[in-house]
């Protein structure tokens, strides 16, 4: 097929047909009997060409590119046509270069669905897209690139303008979508006029965008929206440039506001829940001629509906809280950075002053509101630092870990409450969970609960993820040295109620010798089980872990590894397991990396399991599972019997023994002594018991001795005749003290015969050391023996005969 473009020389056009940049020229255009592969038209030609292709799409793009002068001559102000007609299908850019005096200004006016400004390299969806250059004296300035359907209604321009209409070779489009109109000075780079009717976001960007802004240059966003709507700004992205003289800043024209206009830096947070239309101007400054830098500024306009609670504010008392922090955030906050297609969830700290993201500090009072249809969007993140400064005072006290609430109490979910514990040298940290205690979170035992803490022990050097612990198990105390981080995270809305039995608990302890120590105690009917820090990726070199678990008396525990072997190759040192019961005389099982670990044993006390790590050689690591139940403690069954049977023997021997004394009480008169009428009687500790004194009183005579001084010879007798020994009495010579001396122990010598004229000196227990000697009397010397004992005990109330006859009878 072929084409025919005829131009006119009033129109000031020139069509310009060549190759797409990095296409091989495969196809041709054929001017008469002339093949190329460039066409130029310019005006007043008339000029006939076909492709020698059937695709020239493929291969070739064309310009049109009209210049109006509206310096030395009237302006063709109005609508702008697509001009030549008959053009071939290809891709194609119509450029509209205006000349104009910087005295006059000049307005692109746009036919809806008016324009959206993208960023540079972006693609518009129909591949149909317009690019606006300003022209001042010799220097161009990019206003942006912009699509089809969007909010851009107006730019005003200060001086000349380029203007390109970018459209593929199968666009249906026939009109150009704008006309320009001719305007006073606007004494400014640009105004941009937006209208936003419903609810909507726009992006824009400064002129030049991502290069900078021209210097001491000013412009203005112009946003025309409805007065029942609510508008906020957000600088998405932005940089200074270096200023010798003024000062860069955005200025707002607020509806409403008696301080027009309004001036925020571009680090502040920019004014939000405005209530119908504002402007935004953007002002430069006079740059560093050596050092300029660059101003730029791509922000966010957002327009929501009032909502139906931007009255109800929240207060968030902060003020008797310390080194505390209270960031309100979108979900997924900080490292998924939000569409801006999507719903704004806005937080304000007052009226004007909202944000997607805000964060508070202790030591204030806040009272917050939200513009946000979905709260649920929304999520807390809080930070708490504990330190020690003082070791005397830090020792003595008990820290709660629990979220305060002033968090709980607000309608947004917790997401994170960090605390962060950082303890001076010589000085570790305990955890402690005392009522409901800790369970760790490993595959066979995972946590099911609405909440969990993940504990990160850290040095400058190294960092130890001691583990994910939640509620309801068996870890009571967790020690451990280094700075501690631990991070409550929740899990669905359950946080909301279980939050109120929080008892994670923090205090400074003395420095321990493991980098990690736990206290276990064991529910007795369930199965815990136990691994090594930073599971997967093993042990750090050198670390040692240390479990100490409680065995309830009644119980015994039964203590086993997941696997056979550490599984590590040692570089060096060596790593061991340590297994030792908490008895007095246990032994202690070691095992080597090179070793099988033990085998599933019993426990019957409180015990300890150590693990200690060597530098691993590469690609190997120490992880290390084990587990433990308990069951009750079985009585041996010949335990039993051996108990039984002693107490039945103990039961013969007795009532042997009762019946031997019986017989020898009825066949045998008492035994006499003769006792030293000079030796004090009187019972130790007991002085003033008798009122006579110790020579007038006789009660010191013993008139008997006990049966047990010849029991054990009745028993050796067979024949059951009677021969007691006689020993001789020995004279005391020594001082009469107030007190008597303790009555020496009854000494029997089974294998060993004592002759009459044999003396033996027994022991005494107490401090006087007075003799003793006993005469073991024959059957025919009883009545003389008694006798004699009641002459010499005239003076005495009560015989000590007669006590004892008295305790016969008793018995």
């Amino acid at each position: 097929a072929s084409f025919t473009i005829s131009l006119r020389t009033v129109d000031n056009i020139t069509v310009m047909i060549k190759l797409r940049p990095g296409v091989s020229p495969s196809c041709q255009i054929r001017v008469k009997n002339v093949i190329g592969s460039e066409l130029k038209i310019t005006p007043g030609e008339n000029v006939t060409f076909s492709f020698t292709c059937s695709t020239p799409e493929k291969y070739f793009i064309m310009g049109i590119q009209k210049n109006i002068d509206c310096v030395s001559g009237p302006c063709p102000f109005g609508d702008v046509h697509l001009y030549p007609p008959g053009l071939p299908r290809l891709n194609r850019t119509f450029i509209w270069d205006v000349k104009a005096s910087t005295k006059a200004g000049l307005e692109l006016k746009f036919s809806t669905p008016w324009l959206r400004q993208i960023e540079p390299g972006e693609t518009c969806p129909d591949v149909v897209s317009y690019n606006i250059d300003s022209c001042i004296d010799t220097a161009t300035v990019n206003i942006g690139t912009f699509c089809r359907n969007g909010s851009v209604s107006r730019i005003k321009l200060l001086g000349g303008v380029i203007m390109s209409l970018h459209l593929p070779w199968d666009s249906p489009l026939t009109t150009s979508g704008f006309n320009i109109a001719n305007r006073a000075s606007i004494k400014r780079l640009c105004i941009i006029e937006s209208i936003l009717k419903g609810e909507s976001s726009i992006t824009l960007m400064s002129p030049n965008y991502p290069l900078g802004f021209p210097e001491d240059e000013l412009m203005t966003w112009q946003f025309v929206i409805p007065s029942n709507m609510r508008a906020s700004v957000f600088f998405h992205n932005y940089s200074l440039s270096n200023c010798e003289r003024k000062e860069e800043r955005v200025e707002y024209y607020l509806p409403g506001s008696f301080s027009n206009p309004e001036v925020f830096k571009l680090s502040d947070s920019q004014p939000a829940n405005i209530a119908g239309s504002f402007n935004l101007s953007l002002q430069g400054c006079d740059q560093d001629a050596q050092n300029p830098g660059i101003l730029r500024l791509l922000f966010q306009v957002v327009v929501q509906h009032p909502q139906v609670d931007e009255n109800v504010t929240h207060l968030v008392d902060l003020s008797k809280e310390w080194n505390m922090t209270v960031t309100i955030h979108f979900e997924g906050w900080p490292s998924r950075i939000p569409l801006m297609s999507e719903p704004i969830c806005l937080i304000c700290k007052n009226p004007r002053t909202c944000d997607r993201v805000l964060t508070l500090v202790s030591g204030a009072v806040y009272k917050i509101s939200f513009l946000c249809k979905d709260l649920s969007r929304l999520r807390i993140t809080a930070e708490k630092g504990i330190s020690c400064v003082d070791i005397r005072w830090c020792q003595r006290k008990i820290y709660s870990l629990l979220v305060p609430k002033v968090i709980t109490q607000l309608p947004i979910r917790l997401h994170k409450f960090i605390w962060k514990l950082l303890a001076p040298d010589l000085i570790n940290i305990e955890i402690t969970s005392p009522s409901l205690k800790l369970q760790q979170h490993v595959p066979e035992q995972r946590c099911n609960t609405s909440y969990s803490y993940s504990i990160v022990s850290a040095t400058p050097e190294t960092e130890l993820n001691v583990g994910v612990f939640c509620p309801g198990g068996s870890i009571e105390k967790i020690q451990m040295r280094n700075n501690i981080t631990i991070s409550l995270k929740t899990f669905g809305k359950g946080f909301l109620n279980e939050s109120n039995h929080q008892d994670l608990k923090m205090s400074f302890v003395p420095h321990i010798k493991d980098e990690c120590t736990f206290t276990v105690s064991p529910d007795p009917k369930a199965k815990v089980y136990l691994q090594t820090p930073n599971w997967p990726y093993g042990l750090p070199p050198y670390v040692s872990i240390s479990w100490y678990v409680v065995v309830p008396s009644k119980q015994v525990a039964h203590l086993g590894f997941s696997k056979d072997r550490m599984g590590i190759a040692c570089e060096t040192g060596r790593a061991y397991v340590n297994i030792k019961e908490e008895t007095l005389g246990a032994e202690e099982t070691v095992r080597r990396e090179d070793e099988l670990l033990p085998k599933p044993r019993n426990m019957y006390h409180d015990f300890w399991v150590n693990v200690s790590n060597c530098k691993p050689v590469d690609k190997t690591q120490l992880t290390l599972q084990f587990w433990v139940t308990f069951a009750d403690k079985q009585i041996d069954l010949g335990v039993i019997i051996a108990v039984v049977a002693g107490a039945g023997v103990l039961m013969a021997i007795g009532l042997t023994v009762c019946c031997v004394k019986k017989k020898k009480k009825k066949s045998q008169n008492p035994m006499v002594g003769v006792y030293n009428p000079n030796v004090n009687t009187q019972v130790p500790g007991k002085q003033g018991l008798f009122t006579k004194g110790r020579k007038k009183n006789e009660s010191h005579v013993y008139a008997v001795i006990d049966d047990a001084m010849v029991y054990g010879r009745l028993l050796k007798e067979s024949n059951g005749s009677v021969a007691p020994e006689v020993d001789v009495y020995r004279p005391f010579d020594g001082p009469i003290g107030s007190l008597p001396p303790s009555p020496p122990p009854f000494s029997f010598r089974k294998d060993i015969k004592h002759s009459p004229n044999t003396e033996e000196p027994l022991p005494l227990t107490d401090t006087d050391h007075d003799t003793y000697t006993f005469a073991h009397q024959k059957s025919g010397q009883s009545e003389d023996s008694r006798d004699t004992n009641e002459k010499n005990n005239a003076d005495t109330s009560t015989s000590l005969l007669e006590n004892k006859e008295q305790d016969d009878l008793v018995e």
